[in-house]
C-alpha cells in the first residue's frame, strides 16, 4: 500500500496552522468593524470617499437631522439589546451547566459499568486478538470530550452573539453613507462568527485527539470512540440554545407583531412598542447563538462519525495518521477557501445598489463551492493512499482515493443545491413567494393554505439531493463515505455562517434605525439588507438540515457497527415498533416547541396590551414603554419551556436502549431521521415564505406588490398573520428538529457499549 504524499509531520503542522489563520482572520475582521465608531465624530480618512459607490456624506446632513443625537440613540439601543442578550445567555447557560455536569456523571457511570468498572485491559471490540484499554478509560475520556464539546459549543454561540450585538448599530450608522458600506459591516461581522466557530471547533478537536493519544498510544479504536463525546457535548448545548433561543425570539416577535402591527397599526420596530427590545434581543439569542451552536454540533458529529469508522478501517489498523485525519484536513482547507471567498464580498467587488446585495451573497455560496471542490481534489490526492479499505458492517471494503473525493464533492454540491432550492422557495424575487403574497387578497386563510403547500413542495428537490448523495457516497465508501459527504457539506461552514449571521445583524440594524428615528431613506436601505438576510437565513437552515440528515445517517452507521448489529431488519417486530415510534418523535417535539412559543407569546401579548391601555402618552410617543418587563417575560418563558423538549430528546435513546435494546433503538433512529428531515425542511421554508411575502407587500417594489399594499391594508394584515404563524415554524420547531435527529444518533453511539451489554431489559424478563 502506497503511503500518502503528505507526511505525518505535514498534517501535524497543517491542521493547527489553518485553525490559527482562521482565528487571526476573524480577529482582523472584528478590528475592521470596530473602526466604525459609535460616536458622532466624522470619518475623515482620506481613502474613504468613493468606496462602494458612495461618498461619505451623511443623509442627515441634507435632511437637517441632528447627527449627534441619532448616534447617541443608536449606541443606547445597541447597549440595551446587548445587555438583554447577555443576560439571557448567562441565565440559560447556568441551567445548561447543571445539566452538563449531571449528564457527564451519567456518561461516566454507564460506560464505566460496561466491564464492571474494571481497570484491567480487555480484548478489542473489532479484533479479539488484540488487547485494548479498559472500558473505564473510555468512560473517563468520553466524559472529558463531552464537557469539551459542550464548552466549545457554548463559547461559539456566546462569541457569535457578542459580535452581532457589537455590529448591529454600526451597520445602521454605516447605512447613512450607503448600502454598500452597511453591507460590508454586517457581512464582516458575520464572518467573525463563522471563522471563530470553524477554527475553534477544529483546533479544540485536534488538540483533544493529540492529548488523548498520549494515553491511548496504538489503541486508535478506543481513542476515537472516546472522541465521540465531543460531538455529543456540542449538540446537547445546541439543542438547548436552539430551543431556548427560538422560544425567546418568537414569543417577543409574535407579541410585538400581533398587538403593534395588527391591533395598533404602528410600524415594525416602533419604539412605542414595549416588546421591541425583546424582539431584537431574540434575533441574536435564537438565530446567532442557536445557529452557531447548531452548526458547530453538526461539524463535531460528522468529524467524530468519520473518525470512528476510519479508526477500525485500514487507516486506524495500519496507524496512518495523515489518512486518519483526512476529515480534519478537509475542514482545514475549508477555512482557507472561505477566507479567500470572503474577500470577494468585502474587497474584490463593490456593492453599489440594493439589487446587488442578494446576488453578492449567492456568489459567496457558488465561489466557495467551486474553490472547495478543487481543494478537496488536492487533499484527496496528497492525504490519502491510492487504495485502502473501509470498515463496512464487519467486512473491509476496498476504496480508491478518487472515490472518496467524489463522496466529499457530492455532499458539497448537494449542499449548494439545497441552498438554491431553499432560496427559490423563500425569496420574494421568485414566483412561489409572490403567489403566497397574492393569496393574501382573499384573507389570512388562503395565505396559510398557499404557505403550507409551498413548504410541502419545497421538500422534494432537497430530499432527492440528499438521497443521491447518500447513494453515491455509500456505494463508494460505505458509512465512511456518508460521514465525509456530510463534512463536504459543512466544509464551507465559515462562509455559510457568515451569510447566516448577516441576516439577524441586518434585521437588528433596521430595528435600531426605526427606534432611533432615522430617516425613511436609511430605513429603506436597512430593509433591503434585511430582506436579503431573510433569504440567506433560510439557506443557512437548509444547509443545517441537509447536513444533519447525512450526519445522522453516518452516526447511525457507526452506532450499528459499535453495537455489533449486522443487519437492521424492518420486518422484525423489535425494529418496526422502533421505526414507527421514531417517526412520531419529531411531531411530538414540534408540538411541544410550538405550544411553548404560543404560551410565551400569550403572556407577551397581554403585557403589551396592558402597557398600551394603562400607560398614558404611550401611543403619542411622549412616554417610554417598560421594555424590561417584556424582556423578563421572554427570558422566564424560554428557560422554563426549553426543558421538556430537551428532556424528550435526551431521554428517548436512554429509555429505548435500556428497556428495548439496540435493535429497537436502531429503528427509532431510522424513523426519526426519515420523518424529522421532511418536517424540518417544510416548516423552515413555509415560515420563511410567509415572512418574505409580508416583506414583499411592505416594500412595494413592483406594480403587483403595490396593488396589495400599503402597510395596514387588508392583504398586508393577512400577510402579517401568516408571518406570525410561520415564526415558530421557521425559528423554533424547524431548526431544532435537525438537532433532534443528530443528537439522538450521537447519544446512541456514545452509549452503544452500555446498551449492547446491559440493554433490552424488557426482552430479558
Amino acid at each position: 500500500m502506497v503511503a500518502p504524499i503528505l507526511p505525518d509531520l505535514g498534517t501535524e503542522i497543517l491542521i493547527p496552522v489553518c485553525a490559527v489563520i482562521g482565528i487571526v482572520f476573524a480577529l482582523f475582521q472584528w478590528f475592521l468593524v470596530s473602526k466604525v465608531t459609535l460616536t458622532a465624530a466624522r470619518d475623515s480618512s482620506p481613502n474613504s470617499s468613493g468606496k462602494n459607490g458612495y461618498n461619505d456624506y451623511l443623509i442627515e446632513e441634507e435632511e437637517g437631522i441632528n447627527d449627534h443625537n441619532v448616534v447617541l440613540k443608536c449606541a443606547e439601543i445597541q447597549n440595551a439589546i446587548s445587555e438583554g442578550a447577555t443576560s439571557f445567555l448567562f441565565t440559560e447557560y447556568k441551567y445548561v451547566g447543571i445539566f452538563m455536569v449531571a449528564f457527564a456523571v451519567l456518561i461516566f457511570v454507564f460506560l464505566g459499568s460496561v466491564e464492571g468498572f474494571s481497570t484491567s485491559h480487555q480484548p478489542c471490540t473489532y479484533d479479539q486478538t488484540k488487547i485494548c484499554k479498559p472500558a473505564l478509560a473510555t468512560a473517563l475520556f468520553s466524559t472529558i470530550s463531552f464537557l469539551l464539546g459542550g464548552i466549545t459549543s457554548v463559547i461559539s454561540g456566546f462569541l457569535g452573539m457578542k459580535i452581532a450585538t457589537y455590529a448591529n448599530a454600526r451597520t445602521t450608522l454605516e447605512a447613512r453613507k450607503g448600502v454598500g458600506k452597511a453591507f460590508i459591516v454586517a457581512f464582516r461581522s458575520g464572518a467573525v462568527m463563522g471563522f471563530l466557530l470553524a477554527a475553534n471547533g477544529l483546533l479544540v478537536l485536534y488538540i483533544t485527539i493529540n492529548l488523548f493519544k498520549i494515553y491511548y498510544g496504538d489503541d486508535w479504536g478506543g481513542l476515537f470512540e472516546a472522541i465521540t463525546g465531543y460531538g455529543l457535548g456540542g449538540s446537547s448545548m445546541a439543542l438547548f440554545g436552539r430551543v431556548g433561543g427560538g422560544i425567546y425570539t418568537k414569543a417577543a416577535d409574535v407579541g410585538a407583531d400581533l398587538v403593534g402591527k395588527v391591533e395598533r397599526n404602528i410600524p415594525e420596530d416602533d419604539p412605542r412598542n414595549p416588546a421591541v427590545i425583546a424582539d431584537n434581543v431574540g434575533d441574536n439569542v435564537g438565530d446567532i447563538a442557536g445557529m452557531g451552536s447548531d452548526l458547530f454540533g453538526s461539524y463535531a458529529e460528522s468529524s467524530c462519525a468519520a473518525l470512528v469508522v476510519a479508526s477500525i478501517s485500514s487507516f486506524g489498523v495500519n496507524h496512518e495518521l495523515t489518512a486518519m485525519l483526512y476529515p480534519l484536513i478537509i475542514s482545514s482547507v475549508g477555512i482557507l477557501v472561505c477566507l479567500l471567498t470572503t474577500l470577494f464580498a468585502t474587497d474584490f467587488f463593490e456593492i453599489k445598489a440594493v439589487k446587488e446585495i442578494e446576488p453578492a451573497l449567492k456568489k459567496q455560496l457558488i465561489i466557495s463551492t467551486v474553490f472547495m471542490t478543487v481543494g478537496i481534489a488536492i487533499v484527496s490526492w496528497i492525504a490519502l493512499p491510492s487504495s485502502f479499505t473501509i470498515f463496512n458492517f464487519g467486512v473491509q471494503k476496498a476504496v480508491k482515493n478518487w472515490q472518496l473525493f467524489l463522496c466529499v464533492a457530492v455532499g458539497l454540491w448537494a449542499g449548494l443545491i439545497i441552498g438554491f432550492v431553499t432560496e427559490y422557495y423563500t425569496s420574494n424575487a421568485y414566483s412561489p413567494v409572490q403567489d403566497v403574497a397574492d393569496s393574501c387578497r382573499t384573507g389570512a386563510a388562503t395565505n396559510v393554505i398557499f404557505g403550507l403547500a409551498l413548504g410541502y413542495k419545497s421538500v422534494i428537490i432537497p430530499i432527492f439531493a440528499i438521497a443521491i448523495s447518500i447513494f453515491v457516497s455509500f456505494s463508494f465508501a460505505a458509512m465512511y463515505g456518508v460521514a465525509v459527504a456530510a463534512l463536504g457539506m459543512l466544509s464551507t461552514i465559515a462562509t455559510g455562517l457568515a451569510i447566516d449571521a448577516y441576516g439577524p445583524i441586518s434585521d437588528n440594524a433596521g430595528g435600531i434605525a426605526e427606534m432611533a428615528g432615522m430617516s425613511h431613506r436609511i430605513r429603506e436601505r436597512t430593509d433591503a439588507l434585511d430582506a436579503a438576510g431573510n433569504t440567506t437565513a433560510a439557506i443557512g437552515k437548509g444547509f443545517a438540515i441537509g447536513s444533519a440528515a447525512l450526519v445522522s445517517l453516518a452516526l447511525f452507521g457507526a452506532f450499528v457497527s459499535r453495537a455489533a448489529i449486522t443487519t437492521v431488519d424492518v420486518l422484525t417486530p423489535k425494529v418496526f415498533i422502533g421505526l414507527i415510534v421514531g417517526a412520531m418523535l419529531p411531531y411530538w417535539f414540534s408540538a411541544m416547541t410550538m405550544k411553548s412559543v404560543g404560551k410565551a407569546a400569550l403572556k407577551m401579548v397581554e403585557e403589551v396590551r396592558r402597557q398600551f391601555n394603562t400607560i398614558p402618552g404611550l401611543m403619542e410617543g411622549t412616554t417610554k414603554p417598560d421594555y424590561a418587563t417584556c424582556v423578563k417575560i421572554s427570558t422566564d418563558a424560554s428557560i422554563k419551556e426549553m426543558i421538556p423538549p430537551g428532556a424528550l430528546v435526551m431521554l428517548t435513546p436512554l429509555i429505548v436502549g435500556i428497556l428495548f435494546g439496540v435493535e429497537t433503538l436502531s429503528g427509532v433512529l431510522a424513523g426519526s431521521l426519515v420523518s424529522g428531515v421532511q418536517i424540518a425542511i417544510s416548516a423552515s421554508n413555509t415560515g420563511g415564505a410567509w415572512d418574505n411575502a409580508k416583506k414583499y407587500i411592505e416594500a412595494g417594489a413592483s406594480e403587483h406588490a403595490r396593488s396589495l399594499g400599503p402597510k395596514g391594508s387588508d392583504p398586508h394584515k393577512a400577510a402579517v398573520i401568516g408571518d406570525t404563524i410561520g415564526d415558530p415554524l421557521k425559528d423554533t420547531s424547524g431548526p431544532s428538529l435537525n438537532i433532534l435527529i443528530k443528537l439522538m444518533a450521537v447519544e446512541s453511539l456514545v452509549f452503544a457499549p452500555f446498551f449492547a451489554t446491559h440493554g433490552g431489559l424488557l426482552f430479558k424478563i
